[in-house]
């Protein structure tokens, strides 16, 4: 069974990032990403960030994955 804290390596080991936070029940998982590698990408390319760091194992043994990806002045809001 995937654990949260599997999916939160192949993130970290594929992508940069400031913080990470992911949850779930072994198929389906949330995700909080706040990476300064989204700045300047619209949402559906820091989606597309994420999947390549997850590679095969999205839509395989990762079913679903709702994820908000943040950059860090998005995340820490003056």
């Amino acid at each position: 069974m995937v654990t949260p804290e599997y999916v939160k390596s192949l993130i970290a080991a594929g992508l940069q990032c400031d913080h990470l936070e992911v949850a779930g029940d072994g198929a389906h998982f949330e995700a909080v990403i706040v990476s300064s590698a989204f700045e300047g990408k619209r949402l559906i390319q820091r989606h597309q960030l994420v999947n390549q760091a997850l590679g095969s194992q999205m839509g395989n043994e990762i079913h679903a994955l709702s994820m908000k990806t943040l950059t860090p002045a998005e995340w820490r809001p003056a």
